[in-house]
């Protein structure tokens, strides 16, 4: 089980850096880190629709981002819960 978890957690870290190249990526007012690649919208790979094919795929990123921070927050609480199965001791106060 914790291999399944170690692999989820390489995966969300994978995402985000994907999330954040295709943030930077993206043309921003002054041309951002995308024109550093010296291309323009007209060479481009979706052509002039470039900026819309990567804020819908920024869309699904951060969508993907959101549900993965979710389930691997429960899953750690899950975890954290199933192995804080330590035997109880009462400790008796001590008056003076």
């Amino acid at each position: 089980m914790t291999f399944l978890y170690f692999f989820a957690i390489i995966l969300f870290l994978i995402l985000c850096v994907l999330l954040c190249a295709v943030i930077l990526v993206q043309e921003s007012k002054s041309s951002g880190l995308g024109a550093s690649f010296g291309g323009e919208t007209q060479q481009s790979l979706f052509g002039t629709s470039t900026a819309d094919v990567l804020k819908k795929f920024t869309a699904w990123l951060a969508f993907i981002f959101l549900l993965s921070c979710i389930l691997l927050s429960l899953w750690t609480t899950a975890m954290g819960r199933v192995s804080s199965n330590a035997p109880d001791f009462n400790i008796e106060q001590v008056e003076k």
